[in-house]
Parts: C-alpha cells; sequence; structure tokens
C-alpha cells in the first residue's frame, strides 16, 4: 500500500468513474484500474461496484476511504510542519452546527494564513453529516453540543465512529428572539411564555429526532413548529413572525445582526459545546490555530 494508491482511491470515490479519474490523475485507465486492484487484492476488500454507468462505492469501500483520506490527510499535515520548499497553498475544513463563534473564529483562521492561494470550507449543517464529515475526512473538525438528553445516543456515535470529543463551552440555554417581540423585555423566559410562539428548528433530514436536534428543546414542547435549512432563514422567521428558537446564548451582533437579541430560559439544564477529531489524528496547524480561536472567541462571552 502506497499514498499515491490511496490517492489514485479517493479521486476514483470523488469522480465515480475511471476514466474520468485517470484524466484528472494524468494516467491511463489500465494503470489506474490496476492500482485500484492491487489495493483491493491487498486490503482485502472491493471497494467499488463497476458498471457501465461508472463506479459506486462498496460498504466497505466506505471504511477503506475513510482510512485513506486520514492517512493522506495526515501525510498532508506532516509535509506541512516539516517539509521545505515551495509553500504548501492552505487547506482547512470544518463542519459545524449553526454557531456564529464558529464562523468569527473561522474569519480568524482566514486572515491569519491569508495567502495568494487556499482552500478553505465551513459547512454549516445537520448533526449527523458532521458525525460523518469528521469520520470519513471531509472535514478536519466538528462543532456539536451534548445534553443530558442526547449524549447517550449521540456519545455512542462518536464512539462507534472512532472520533474524539472535547468540550469546550458550558451553556446554559437561552431564547433567541426578535428585539421588537413581545416577551423581549423579560429579564428571563419561562417555557410557559414561549407557548404561543413559533419555534423554529434546524431540519435534521433523516436524522430528525430530538436526539440529533440542535435546538435544545423539543419541539413536542411546543404546539407551533417551523423547520428551515440555514441560519438567515431561520432568523427572517423570527422576526418576521414573532418566533424563537432555544441556543446556547452566544450571539453575534455583526453576523446576526442587531435585532436578534438572547435572553436566559428558566429551566434548569444545561448544553455542552464541543469539538470533534478523528481518534490519533493530529492536527494540522490550520486546525490547531481554529482550536484556539474557538475558545478565544467563548471565552469572552
Amino acid at each position: 500500500m502506497t499514498l499515491q494508491q490511496l490517492q489514485y482511491l479517493v479521486t476514483v470515490a470523488e469522480c465515480g468513474n475511471i476514466t474520468e479519474a485517470a484524466e484528472k490523475l494524468f494516467l491511463s485507465q489500465p494503470s489506474l484500474s490496476a492500482a485500484i486492484h492491487n489495493l483491493e487484492k491487498e486490503m482485502g476488500v472491493t471497494a467499488f461496484v463497476r458498471s457501465n454507468k461508472g463506479v459506486a462505492v462498496t460498504r466497505e469501500g466506505e471504511e477503506l476511504l475513510s482510512y485513506a483520506r486520514m492517512l493522506l490527510e495526515q501525510a498532508d499535515n506532516m509535509r506541512d510542519h516539516f517539509g521545505s520548499g515551495d509553500k504548501r497553498a492552505p487547506k482547512f475544513s470544518v463542519s459545524c452546527q449553526h454557531y456564529s463563534f464558529a464562523v468569527n473564529a473561522f474569519v480568524d483562521l482566514i486572515k491569519e494564513f491569508d495567502a495568494d492561494g487556499y482552500s478553505f470550507t465551513i459547512r454549516e449543517t445537520q448533526t449527523g453529516e458532521i458525525i460523518e464529515d469528521i469520520s470519513n475526512g471531509k472535514s478536519e473538525i466538528g462543532i456539536i453540543y451534548l445534553s443530558e438528553h442526547n449524549e447517550e445516543v449521540i456519545g455512542k456515535l462518536i464512539r462507534n465512529n472512532n472520533l474524539i470529543y472535547e468540550e469546550i463551552y458550558h451553556a446554559a440555554p437561552h431564547v433567541f428572539l426578535c428585539r421588537n417581540h413581545p416577551l423581549a423585555d423579560r429579564e428571563s423566559i419561562t417555557m410557559e411564555d414561549l407557548q404561543p410562539y413559533p419555534y423554529l428548528v434546524y431540519e435534521q433530514g433523516n436524522n430528525n429526532s430530538f436526539y440529533f436536534s440542535e435546538e435544545f428543546v423539543s419541539m413536542l414542547d411546543f404546539p407551533k413548529n417551523i423547520q428551515v435549512r440555514d441560519r438567515a432563514t431561520l432568523f427572517n422567521l423570527v422576526i418576521g413572525l414573532n418566533g424563537f428558537t432555544v441556543s446556547s446564548g452566544v450571539i453575534d451582533s455583526k453576523l446576526n445582526g442587531s435585532n436578534i437579541i438572547a435572553k436566559p430560559l428558566e429551566i434548569n439544564k444545561s448544553m455542552r459545546i464541543g469539538t470533534l477529531k478523528k481518534k490519533n489524528t493530529v492536527l494540522s496547524r490550520y486546525g490547531s490555530f481554529y482550536m484556539e480561536a474557538l475558545k478565544n472567541h467563548l471565552s469572552i462571552v
């Protein structure tokens, strides 16, 4: 097994077609097919199912790809740390729930490593996809929250995917609502206070259960519920419908607008926000900087 073979494997999976992958790698199709076949034979797996339409990744192929991406990423990190010669273009990806501090830390990262060329990605996405992204190497760091309600289910997924969770912030639940909301003048808000108003939550796709919910309070606790996919839509509905959502209380007026405010929710619960990374991996310099930037933003909340 070589790093080159692993790169071939990943490229074929991304292209979904041997011919296209061969062109991208500047190889002949027979040479690429032979390299993939030799890797499959050595690992004792069938990574792809071939057809006239291209290739499809098998279940054991997905597992092999996860390890391949991890090893290639670690090799890149090692070259970046110890290598000499031409400076490598910065590359980093993070997958997270919808937190303003995650975006602020991402901005700090880009400013710190600004260059003539770079490839940075931030994915505000569903909880299940965050775990998948870190597991398969699509992102280096993930950001989610755990609580007494979801930690058994989410914690099991984290362990089964060989991930590590590190808590970085302990938050008291807050209600996000608009500045002109009828409850905006309250010092704190109760669950009963919120009953007449629409509850805005982030849709979780096939994992649309309370365990995967980004919000701390279950939709079952309120009669009016609206599910959305992105932050802008959620806050527009919070303003337009006198709706609300429940989250950490960490808010940034520059990102979310001055019309959105946070009020403490009167509930004897807490949420623990933390990061995910692949077990037995060393963070890149970009990942390490991003982690420190996250902690810096949360330390001044």
